[in-house]
């Protein structure tokens, strides 16, 4: 089930940035098209307790339970990266991450179990399991203290069975 393609130029729209500068931070980030993908790109900093960088796509309510996992055709500049799902409409719930790590340059496709998303509230992890009946977002993060320009480019997001 195709969730997201940049083919459509109008897709990178869909996108809002929500980085650490919501808490003080100095990070930036934006979602944009280039070439027929999107590209996620900014800078992260580290300053004034920031480190955090994110674009997220709100959506009507999709069931993904017919699938097992995501399924990101990326290229990306060999930073780790975590992509993000949530299950309710609260703009500060929790959000369930899987991680990824890229290949500079190279196009890549990053397969994350629904089993491997993990929980977290502000960054802590917190009780619960997804519920892939109820995916109210996509989204987008990088963390992890990789303070520096970064850039991800995704043709395409989708739910796949294995």
């Amino acid at each position: 089930m195709l969730l997201a393609d940049f083919n459509d130029r109008a897709e990178p729209g869909r996108w809002q940035s929500i980085d650490d500068v919501v808490m003080g931070g100095q990070s930036a980030s934006a979602m944009f098209t280039g070439d027929g993908v999107g590209v996620f790109a900014g800078r992260l900093s580290l300053e004034r307790d920031g480190g955090f960088a994110s674009v997220r796509r709100r959506d009507q309510p999709v069931d993904l339970s017919a699938f097992d996992v995501i399924e990101l055709r990326l290229r990306g500049d060999g930073k780790r990266t975590k992509f993000n799902l949530r299950s309710s409409a609260d703009f500060d719930g929790v959000v369930y991450q899987a991680s990824f790590e890229t290949q500079s340059a190279i196009w890549q496709t990053a397969r994350l179990a629904f089993a491997a998303f993990v929980p977290r509230f502000r960054g802590r992890v917190a009780p619960g399991t997804l519920n892939p009946a109820h995916v109210t977002s996509l989204g987008v993060l990088i963390s992890d203290r990789q303070a520096g320009v970064f850039r991800l480019e995704l043709s395409t997001i989708a739910a796949a069975a294995y």
